[in-house]
């Protein structure tokens, strides 16, 4: 037999919240390192020029790593999402 709907909602309830919880921990972890990205863009932006690694400056790899770090991200919510039951 189906739940009642004030069951239904309180499972519902238990599975969005903690997975809600986890996308913005990691919204705040992306935000960190996109606003460290922005402040050096904004206060130090001569630091993009350096080469530290191969001759590639400094701009092109935080850019680059801000894009790979959004894809792990993405795989760590999708790994650590509870299914809804």
């Amino acid at each position: 037999m189906d739940k009642p709907p004030s069951d239904q909602r309180a499972a519902h309830d238990a599975h969005i919240s903690p997975n809600s919880k986890l996308g913005l921990a990691l919204f705040i972890v992306y935000l960190a390192l996109y606003l460290g990205f922005m402040g050096i863009a904004a206060y130090k932006y001569e630091l993009f020029a350096s080469a530290p690694f191969g001759g590639v400056n400094l701009a092109i790899l935080y850019g680059m790593s801000l894009i790979v770090a959004a894809l792990v991200l993405a795989l760590i919510y999708m790994m650590l999402c509870k299914p809804e039951r």
